[in-house]
């Protein structure tokens, strides 16, 4: 029997939602008061931006961990 690898969630918070996967937080979408760079802004795997939608938000947080997990380690040798 395969066990299911665990799904990250989107969590609603005070003012935003969080991404999360088990009891660690990947991402978070922030709702911000009259900004000119855009209503939300989110951060996620060392990166941060602005989007003027939810959606786009929440997707723009969901790519950035998704390359993340991707990415090789800086300092991880190549031969291992």
């Amino acid at each position: 029997m395969k066990k299911k690898k665990p799904k990250p969630f989107w969590e609603r918070a005070y003012k935003g939602h969080a991404y999360w996967l088990g009891k660690k937080m990947l991402g978070k979408v922030t709702l911000m008061s009259n900004d000119s760079r855009g209503k939300y802004q989110w951060s996620a795997a060392g990166r941060a931006g602005y989007a003027d939608l939810l959606e786009k938000a929440k997707a723009a947080v969901e790519l950035a961990v998704y390359h993340a997990d991707k990415q090789m380690d800086l300092f991880t040798a190549a031969n291992e």
